[in-house]
């Protein structure tokens, strides 16, 4: 099903033909004249259950590039989902503008249509949202998560996202320098948002080497000046001589640009959607030598809490222990790359898609 209300000067069929070549099952698009809402969600794939994936919020240059965004990140959290062992499907929610325009009743519209969709997707925070946005929408839905431990939520889940990236680089690690210790080694960060600033404090505990970039100058001198990284220009951080590489900003960052200049053994970090072209970049990185660790894989420390606490069965010690069991999945998803001489995010997708086909065959034996 398809539900679409779209400006008459975008051709529908080029919609229809981005939903059907990533096999989603559902786009909706959300539209409110009063509030000023413009949001879509994107619902990939329910075999597993709930369609689970968080709200950004960004001001996209067009409409086009939010639905190739919504599409592209609601399809990685089908895959995301299934390689953490969660019994969720893959969904995301894109909203079309700025902080500013948020307020009670912009979140609540949202919730409302949220809540139309009767269960089918499930909500969460993502960039420019926050545990007390989920609390608004959760006004008007019981199908969000993310919500404030003062409200019987699990807080805010970027430190688990870190911790499994974190546990990711590792295995990453230890695959290419036949250690897991970062204790030396040069690891660019680019982007110290939440996420990425709790990532920067477990590589500092370790004695890593880190230089750290993002457009937001005033964030990276209290970085700086908090863990002593090194400071880089955005436009120069593919050219460092690094040992890892950790995107944890926006997307698409490993591309036919970036790839070429890199000077590093492993990319590992938070970003979604790091390879602009999934079959064509991770075959660069290969061919290059760059081990890659998938990133719908070693980020999937945030739904793993906001799953726990979404399905009713939520304790941190238990997440955090659930979150860590992405050091083993890595490091067989890397085995399996290597021999098979294939891609890394192929060969996790691959697991993924298994895991998935096996549980609908469960289903329709019924």
């Amino acid at each position: 099903m398809l539900d679409i209300k779209v400006k008459e000067s975008m051709q529908s069929s080029s919609v229809f033909d981005k939903v059907t070549s990533m096999d989603h099952e559902q786009l909706v698009i959300c539209h409110d004249q009063a509030t000023g809402l413009k949001a879509l969600i994107g619902i990939h794939n329910t075999v597993l259950g709930p369609a689970l994936g968080g709200t950004r919020l960004w001001s996209y240059a067009s409409e086009e590039e939010a639905i190739t965004d919504v599409l592209r990140l609601s399809r990685g959290m089908t895959f995301k989902n299934a390689l953490a062992g969660l019994n969720l499907g893959g969904g995301k929610a894109v909203i079309i503008g700025s902080p500013q325009m948020k307020n009670e009743a912009f979140l609540r519209r949202f919730g409302r249509f949220i809540d139309g969709l009767a269960g089918r997707y499930v909500t969460a925070e993502d960039m420019n949202m926050s545990t007390s946005d989920m609390e608004y929408i959760g006004l008007e839905t019981r199908h969000v998560t993310g919500l404030p431990e003062t409200k019987g939520g699990g807080g805010d889940p970027s430190p688990v996202t870190a911790y499994g990236t974190y546990v990711g680089m590792k295995a990453a690690a230890k695959k290419a320098f036949g250690s897991d210790s970062l204790e030396g080694k040069k690891i660019a960060v680019q982007g110290i948002g939440q996420v990425g600033k709790y990532l920067i404090d477990y590589l500092v505990k370790e004695n890593a080497l880190v230089f750290i970039s993002d457009i937001f100058e005033d964030k990276l001198k209290e970085v700086a000046k908090k863990t002593g990284a090194s400071v880089v220009d955005p436009n120069l951080i593919y050219d460092i001589d690094m040992d890892i590489y950790a995107p944890c900003a926006l997307g698409a960052t490993l591309n036919d640009d970036t790839i070429p200049r890199l000077k590093c053994a492993v990319v590992a970090g938070a970003a979604n959607n790091q390879l602009k072209e999934e079959e064509k970049h991770g075959v660069a990185l290969q061919k290059k030598g760059i081990l890659y660790a998938p990133d719908f894989l070693i980020n999937a420390g945030g739904v793993i809490n906001v799953g726990a606490e979404y399905l009713g069965d939520y304790h941190r010690e238990t997440v955090y222990r659930q979150t860590e069991k992405i050091y083993d999945t890595c490091w067989n998803i890397l085995e399996k790359s290597e021999n098979e001489k294939i891609p890394a995010q192929q060969a996790a997708m691959e697991l993924a898609k298994a895991r998935i086909e096996a549980i609908g065959k469960v289903k329709l034996s019924f």
